[in-house]
């Protein structure tokens, strides 16, 4: 009776949790998949059309995928761009900063500056790099940095290329992340035990072997952390882009949350829009189910 009792009370503490769960999570996700099989007008159905929008998207849809050249290009193309750089440069320089802010003595200045950009929203970050894009040599940062050493330089309009587009944006996107990267890895670093460290420097090992050797295989568990976490924020990029490109020129930038935004509320194809989100849902789903499987072994190993 007691244990009855006990459970009951256990499923009322759980019953709120699981009731917003299911309405604003599963509910919604079950809709979104529901409504990729479907016209769509708006967010309201209207014809039932099977795969026809999975098949449409990659297939003719040359803003999403178009695999019609070398090298391909399209929103699904950007975002692999965006995972490879973006987590690898956001993740790398944090690990590099947190390591040598460790050694300085203001440490503290060192990451407050580093972290500040996080403090801004991503709409102002957005008109930052704007400026600092800029063509004109008289407002743009960068074509006047590099006008001051090269003075044959011819202004860039960074954002305005096809060729650039893409790299411009991901180098504003690490700029605003890393500060984030090396505040964990930093306080990641300072949880190593120091007798170890110092034994290996009495054994005569270097800093640069007691680096690779001790530092960096203890910092494997937050550095995978960290890393899902930044493939996460790839996968759903979106403020940056709709702020500094609009996915232009002629849809270069165009990333996939970005395609569903504007599928979906500006021309107004509900089903269409969807059929990207569920895409979208495809590709974070394998990034939660490793990460829950490594914290899994890690409890296990404990």
């Amino acid at each position: 009776m007691t244990s009855s009792r006990n459970n009951l009370l256990n499923w009322l503490f759980v019953l709120p949790s699981l009731a917003l769960l299911g309405f604003f999570v599963v509910y919604p996700t079950l809709w979104t998949i529901r409504m990729s099989f479907d016209t769509g007008l708006g967010l309201r159905l209207k014809k039932f059309v099977g795969l026809e929008n999975y098949i449409r998207l990659l297939t003719r849809d040359q803003f999403f995928l178009d695999l019609s050249k070398f090298p391909p290009t399209g929103a699904l193309v950007n975002n692999v761009i965006w995972l490879l750089l973006f987590t690898s440069l956001t993740v790398s320089l944090g690990l590099i900063i947190a390591v040598l802010a460790d050694r300085v003595r203001y440490e503290a200045v060192v990451k407050a500056v580093v972290f500040l950009p996080m403090a801004i929203s991503f709409t102002a970050a957005g008109i930052i790099w704007l400026f600092v894009y800029s063509p004109d040599a008289n407002t743009g940062l960068l074509n006047a940095a590099i006008t001051a050493i090269d003075p044959a330089w011819k202004s860039v309009a960074w954002v305005g290329r096809v060729e650039t587009v893409t790299y411009s944006v991901i180098l504003a996107a690490v700029w605003m992340w890393v500060g984030f990267a090396t505040v964990v890895l930093s306080a990641a670093l300072k949880s190593i035990p120091q007798e170890i460290t110092e034994a290996a420097r009495v054994d005569g090992a270097t800093e640069w072997s007691i680096f690779w050797r001790i530092t960096l295989p203890m910092l494997s568990s937050p550095i995978a952390v960290l890393t899902t976490t930044m493939v996460i924020n790839v996968l759903k990029v979106f403020d940056l882009i709709y702020i500094m490109t609009r996915g232009g020129p002629r849809g270069a930038s165009r990333v996939i949350a970005y395609t569903m935004y504007t599928e979906t509320f500006e021309a107004g194809k509900g089903g269409y829009g969807s059929a990207v989100a569920v895409i979208m849902l495809l590709l974070i789903v394998p990034v939660m189910i490793m990460n829950l499987r490594r914290f899994r072994a890690e409890e296990a190993e404990r």
